[in-house]
């Protein structure tokens, strides 16, 4: 019996009728609201050919939208691995059995995951300068920023997938003398990052979106450039976002792809079963194996 069936009971005659008909009925009203919301912008002239005409230039693609696609991925791409490493970390940390790692682990996790994100990278930007006596970048405060609110999660993410594994593989593992190190690394940690696999990646998701907050310290990220400076040129700010989120939506559908195809190809190598040659019975001499008297 698949795992689908016990999850799940597929709908009878009756339920199938009415998830068609709730089908429809809510399928209308999207498509409805999407007229709506159409026709209020057609009235307020926003489908104009001059205000898209832009996005037919190259200088518009180059100077404006590549430029910030460029910044956001590169900030979203360092604020991910910092993240994870970040999450596994504290997650390792709060798992410690000693408290003097696990308490102060616990801290650093609770408190960034309380403090608003905008405020931290504020904060990096404005307020560490006159902590370490030096300018902090605008690309470092919304990495960092990124890192510590993001990793806090993450790490929460990865310390419920380690607790949600039988107890008894650890213990086996100790049983045949691994240290805690080499648990965690090659037996809890990959086992919980597959089964908190949708977690990380929304997150991950998350991640990528919030790099449109670097716009509080002038980060040149695609919201900032795509959105901002472009329609300060061009007039066009509904058009211009419309684009922005038609690539907002693109990067994230590629994100989720990308993740959907690791967890497939982790899921086949984690069950697959090597081929085994049978033993053979025949005695090294070739001759027929004696039967026992009786």
């Amino acid at each position: 019996m698949s795992t689908s069936s016990i999850l799940y009971d597929h709908p009878g005659p009756r339920a199938r009728v009415r998830n068609a008909v709730l089908t429809v009925v809510f399928g209308v009203a999207l498509a409805g609201l999407l007229w709506w919301v159409y026709a209020k912008f057609d009235e307020a002239g926003q489908w104009e050919g001059y205000l898209w005409q832009p996005f037919t230039e190259k200088a518009t693609w180059t100077q404006f939208i590549w430029s910030g696609l460029r910044a956001t991925l590169w900030a979203a791409a360092v604020g991910m691995v910092l993240s994870l490493a970040f999450g596994i970390i504290f997650a390792v940390g709060r798992l410690s059995e000693h408290r003097w790692i696990s308490i102060p682990a616990g801290a650093v996790v609770e408190f960034f995951r309380a403090v608003p994100l905008l405020l931290m990278i504020f904060f990096i930007f404005y307020g560490v300068p006159f902590l370490i006596q030096g300018p902090v970048s605008a690309f470092w405060a919304v990495v960092i920023g990124l890192t510590l609110y993001n990793g806090s999660v993450l790490a929460e993410a990865f310390r419920a997938g380690i607790r949600s594994l039988p107890g008894g593989q650890a213990e086996a593992a100790y049983a045949i003398g691994m240290r805690k190190s080499q648990v965690m690394q090659l037996i809890l940690i990959p086992q919980a990052a597959r089964a908190m696999l949708p977690v990380i990646v929304s997150q991950l998701v998350v991640l990528l979106k919030d790099t449109a907050l670097g716009y509080i310290v002038a980060y040149p990220e695609l919201l900032q450039r795509g959105v901002n400076d472009l329609s300060a040129n061009k007039g066009n700010v509904v058009a211009a976002a419309i684009v922005v989120a038609g690539i907002y939506i693109v990067l994230n559908s590629l994100l989720t792809a990308l993740a959907t195809w690791l967890d497939r190809r982790s899921s086949r190598r984690a069950y697959r079963i090597p081929k085994q040659t049978a033993p053979d019975s025949t005695p090294a001499g070739g001759g027929a194996v004696a039967e026992p008297q009786g």
